[in-house]
């Protein structure tokens, strides 16, 4: 270790790999090395999570499937990322950027530095890190040793099994519910009927589902996960995006293993089932909803950060602006500046509620010219200036 030039190992590893790399020593950074320019580093949002691991080898994977891997070796902690095999789109970057606080003016440079970063599977990744491992340890570990192994779950055999889940279960645990409500949730959503769903979650019934795991909290997140699976393809019946119903499902179950109080996994699996109802709403919105109020409405919702304009619209939609026009007011009643404004105004809504971000800052995010211009737009729709309407929400 003492002999080993750790700043020119990562040197070579960047190049190689094309992957950025930093060295931290006792949690500090001591160097950084990369071929992408990125106006601020990645690794920021994750490094909390990061220092938790303590192993020679590792890796974390992002809620955004990016991967960055970690070698352990005494006070010292090589991290390597992010990285995964596709690129990430547009929107999904500049939430990356809004999160990290990338200046607006250098939003572009962040995007393009993060679309060159090459794309390696977690494989590559920790096998890199393995051969690194051996030069500063002289261990000698395999993918086997440093990812999940069938192995560890054939350990779960049937004693074990018969430990935590007793063949002697209570009456309340043999009589599932689930069905009925499974159905009358999957039709709020499938038809976008947000103002019943509020109603009915103020007189919900007891779910009295099977036994998915011995413990509380593990319990909760498997009911999630299948409330997600259930509730995506639901959506998806009510117009929602293929691609954009699987991605928000699996955010969800991602942020769900992040949780462990039982009450906040109760809270996400309501705001999911919610946020997915809003989104259906959203698409079938207007007097005559159709083909065209869904296509415009995804067109806003995979552009939310940029000015958005008729021509951009009509472009990609391969349709005239004036037909446009005239067409998505015959189905929704409504102007396409109204529509646009609206579904911006909805997403500075939950982000004035669950987001800590300035109102300059989502502002910006968002695509507005001036954070006076946002302000305007947002009490003309919400009915309330933002700084007002956070603070009703944060009593």
């Amino acid at each position: 270790m003492e002999n080993v030039d750790l700043q020119y190992l990562c040197t070579v590893i960047g190049n190689l790999s094309g992957v950025p790399i930093r060295l931290y020593d006792e949690d500090k950074l001591v160097f950084f090395y990369s071929f992408a320019s990125l106006p601020r580093d990645p690794v920021i949002l994750y490094l909390e999570e990061i220092s938790k691991i303590r192993e020679h080898v590792g890796y974390h994977i992002t809620e955004d499937l990016y991967c960055f891997g970690i070698v352990n070796s005494g006070t010292k902690k090589l991290i390597i990322g992010p990285t995964r095999q596709t690129t990430g789109g547009d929107q999904e970057l500049r939430n990356l950027a809004f999160r990290l606080d990338v200046p607006k003016e250098e939003t572009a440079d962040f995007l393009s530095g993060m679309k060159s970063i090459t794309h390696m599977p977690l494989e590559s990744i920790m096998q890199i890190l393995c051969t690194v491992n051996y030069v500063l340890s002289g261990e000698k570990l395999s993918l086997e040793d440093v990812t999940v192994r069938d192995s560890q779950q054939k350990a779960f055999h049937k004693e074990s099994v018969a430990r935590q889940y007793p063949e002697e279960s209570t009456p309340e645990q043999d009589v599932h519910n689930t069905y009925a409500l499974e159905q009358t949730l999957m039709t709020m959503v499938r038809r976008g009927d947000t103002a019943a769903l509020r109603k009915w979650t103020r007189s919900a019934p007891a779910v009295r589902g099977g036994l998915l795991a011995p413990e509380q909290a593990r319990q909760m997140k498997n009911t999630l996960i299948v409330s997600a699976t259930l509730i995506s393809r639901a959506a998806i019946q009510g117009g929602m995006d293929i691609e954009d119903s699987f991605s928000l499902c699996d955010d969800y179950i991602r942020k769900s293993e992040l949780l462990n109080a039982p009450d906040q996994i109760l809270n996400l699996q309501y705001h999911m089932i919610l946020e997915y109802t809003k989104r259906v709403e959203r698409l079938r919105q207007g007097k005559n909803p159709g083909k065209l109020a869904s296509d415009v409405a995804k067109y806003v919702q995979h552009h939310l950060s940029e000015a958005i304009t008729a021509e951009n619209i009509a472009k990609e939609l391969y349709l005239s602006r004036p037909y446009l026009s005239r067409r998505l007011i015959e189905e929704t009643g409504e102007s396409l500046t109204d529509f646009i404004l609206k579904e911006k105004t909805e997403e500075a809504r939950n982000l004035l509620r669950y987001s800590d971000k300035s109102i300059a800052a989502i502002s910006g995010y968002l695509g507005f010219s001036s954070q006076s211009h946002f302000s305007r737009v947002f009490k003309k729709y919400a009915g309330l200036a933002p700084g007002e309407y956070r603070e009703k929400f944060d009593r």
